[in-house]
């Protein structure tokens, strides 16, 4: 064997000792789970259940980088259960448009990012190389943290550092961290280790073989642990996970001991309070309109096997399936208050009619499987029936036969007696005959059915037309009647495909152009009349190229608007008297501005947040009122009246950024007479028809009439 040794000190032995044990503890609990984990695995990736057993919060008398690290996970976990539990279950109700009052919680995302924040979080400045001592970390952490909400400095002579956890205020002593980070195995000890005959020990420490050429620098302690936690958190996004929390009753590890004050700052720090709430007031289950039809469908006899709608044969599916959950809701001997419908979800209350729902499901699918018993049962003994009449006809028949031959003789004469004897084997020959045709038309057609469908399935891109990949193309093979089903599902994938491809055939910028159109249809389609104009023309946004404008680029840094979404030249409608006066409109992704079309001096900035409702007429004008709130701004001076030829294009875009600045969408009104608010007056605009042509455009006559503005077009 090779003799591999190497000459420490004390201090350096002790060092690579303790290292060793720690590398060899983290390895071999690794094993252990693995080995473990492969002898559980399910066949069914369904089926699987994981258990993770979380370390908590930690709070020592000294804290070095060992509690920083578990503080750090503790964080992320922390973070990720307020996320889903809290804030994703929150943000569902108001995207399903359910009454819900918001319930504030504490989100600690700050204090994660200022742990694990790229190039200024702690982790990474723990990571930078040129970083050779404790007093330069805790320099760079000060100066890069400093100002941080979360973040405390240490004393003027202390060696630490203080840091706002969601549970406490923690202070860590700097020493050793850079030295803790660094914790790598020495190679020569990784090669002994390798040498050993246990394979275990030599699987353990892959890096000591000496035919492994490593290259690549080791990775730090903190590096290996943010990765790490970004992996699990990752894997248990896309499951549904169920938390268990421990509270520790007691600081002494005593039994029958409970400190009140220690139990409700765990409580407060945990977020419970807010969850609780969450759990009275919301839902505690949820499913998509789909699932939850097809999951329940049977508890039905209307809804059981299919649901055929309201009686109209051009129902929509969709609302096919909304009707269908309706309807199994109603009849369910369940409170209607606990089951609450959204646009795309069913909500289930409380946890108890979850449990009584499913327990009807179960007593129903039993009544279903004796049903399907039953008639199995039926279908077998009359086939069986049917087999033996037939039997007994036959014998019947030979036996008829055989006793006219054996008692007929003496009494009648032999031309009777063949006579009887060949209309028996005439019945029994055309039975038999029958037999063998049903036999030879059950076999043709059972060929000739497949045949059809072979032909029909391999003809099937031969026979379409060479425009068939454009979505809008509705062109399809005709097929045999007994495939009508068969041809409509293939047709629906292939229509599916077809938007697939066409989908993927955009850029980005092409997509966002296609956001925008689908918002249009959303609002505008069958609700305004200039609607179908803006069809067959891009959204161009930037129609006076202000993007490329030297005083622009100057003018936007100062007011955060670099981001030009829509710039034109519109026609902006005086409050006093009605005249069209151009001005230079701009939207950027934050606020809505109106410049001197000249010297591009801006005479109003709105931000989006300020605007929550747009107003328009039916007609083919193109005039749209923005409603402002009522701050200050809005008091003094009011709504805002344009016209432009962009009309459907200005209002869609608006709706976007307000919706992406503030989270929700604003209303848009559609109607021949609404109120708009001028400052401290509110006028009423009301729309009159003119018999304005699509062909011929003309500017509206806006009339001001005491507190009436009429627009006739």
């Amino acid at each position: 064997m090779e003799d591999v040794g190497c000459e420490l000190d004390a201090r350096q032995a002790a060092n690579a000792r303790s290292t060793l044990c720690r590398t060899l503890y983290g390895r071999l609990f690794t094993w252990l789970v693995n080995k473990i984990n492969e002898t559980l695995k399910s066949t069914q990736r369904e089926k699987n259940l994981a258990l993770l057993d979380f370390y908590g919060f930690e709070l020592l008398d000294i804290n070095s980088f060992e509690q920083f690290a578990i503080n750090y996970s503790a964080e992320k976990i922390h973070q990720n259960f307020v996320h889903n539990l809290l804030r994703l279950e929150q943000e569902l109700y108001i995207r399903e448009g359910l009454e819900w009052t918001r319930v504030d919680f504490f989100d600690n995302e700050s204090i994660c990012e200022l742990i694990d924040k790229p190039c200024y979080g702690i982790l990474s400045i723990i990571n930078e190389p040129h970083l050779n001592s404790n007093e330069a970390l805790l320099l760079r952490i000060q100066q890069c943290c400093a100002g941080h909400p979360n973040f405390i400095s240490g004393a003027q002579n202390s060696m630490g550092f203080k840091i706002r956890h969601f549970a406490n205020v923690v202070s860590y002593s700097i020493h050793r961290f850079l030295e803790k980070n660094s914790d790598v195995l020495p190679k020569f000890v990784s090669g002994a280790l390798y040498q050993s005959k246990l394979p275990l020990v030599q699987s353990l420490f892959p890096e000591g073989n000496p035919r492994r050429q490593v290259t690549r620098k080791p990775t730090t302690l903190s590096s290996n642990v943010r990765t790490q936690l970004h992996t699990l958190l990752a894997i248990i996004k896309n499951r549904r996970s169920h938390y268990v929390f421990c509270i520790k009753p007691n600081e002494c590890k005593q039994s029958h001991t409970f400190d009140l004050a220690l139990v409700q700052h765990q409580v407060r720090y945990m977020s419970l309070m807010p969850l609780v709430h969450l759990c009275r007031t919301g839902h505690c289950f949820h499913l998509p309109h789909a699932k939850f039809y097809n999951r329940y469908k049977l508890l039905n006899s209307s809804t059981w096997p299919h649901y055929r709608g309201s009686g109209n044969a051009d129902s929509i599916p969709g609302c096919s399936i909304v009707e269908g959950v309706a309807l199994i809701i109603r009849n369910l001997p369940l409170p209607a208050a606990e089951f609450t419908i959204g646009t795309k979800n069913v909500f289930v209350r409380s946890p108890r009619t979850e449990y009584e729902l499913e327990q009807f499901r179960r007593e129903r699918i039993n009544e279903l499987a004796i049903l399907i018993q039953t008639n199995f049962r039926m279908y077998v003994a009359r086939k069986r029936y049917l087999r033996m009449r037939q039997s007994q006809i036959v014998i019947a028949s030979a036996w008829r036969t055989w006793r006219e031959c054996r008692f007929s003789i003496p009494f009648k004469g032999r031309r009777h007696l063949w006579s009887l004897y060949r209309s028996a084997r005439k019945e029994y020959t055309v039975m038999k005959y029958k037999r063998q045709v049903n036999w030879a038309v059950d076999v043709i057609s059972r060929y000739y059915r497949h045949w059809k469908i072979r032909h029909f399935l391999l003809t099937i891109p031969m026979r379409l037309p060479p425009n068939t990949l454009s979505p809008l193309s509705s062109e399809w093979p005709t097929s045999p009647k007994f495939l009508a089903e068969t041809s409509r599902l293939l047709r629906a994938i292939y229509h599916r495909w077809k938007c697939y491809i066409y989908r993927n055939s955009f850029d980005q910028t092409s997509r966002n152009r296609m956001r925008e159109k689908v918002t249009a249809s959303i609002i505008f389609k069958d609700r305004k009349a200039s609607y179908s104009r803006s069809v067959g023309h891009p959204f161009v946004g930037d129609y006076v190229r202000l993007r490329h404008n030297q005083q622009w680029k100057k003018m936007c840094v100062e007011t955060n608007d670099q981001y030009v979404v829509f710039a034109d030249i519109i026609n902006k409608i005086t409050r006093s008297s009605g005249k069209l006066v151009p001005i230079l409109l701009v939207l950027s992704t934050s606020a809505l501005l109106l410049l001197d079309q000249r010297t591009l001096q801006i005479k109003y900035r709105v931000p989006a947040s300020e605007i929550y409702r747009m107003s328009l007429s039916p007609y083919l004008d193109d005039v749209a009122v923005f409603h402002v709130k009522a701050s200050d701004f809005g008091r003094k001076k009011g709504d805002f009246v344009f016209q432009t030829g962009h009309v459907i294009e200005i209002v869609t875009k608006m709706f976007l950024v307000i919706q992406n600045a503030t989270g929700k969408p604003p209303e848009i009104h559609i109607s021949t007479e609404f109120e708009a608010n001028f400052g401290q007056q509110t006028i009423i605009f009301s729309f009159k028809y003119g018999g304005m042509s699509d062909l011929v455009q003309s500017q509206p006559k806006v009339t001001r009439k005491a507190n009436r503005m009429e627009i006739t077009v």
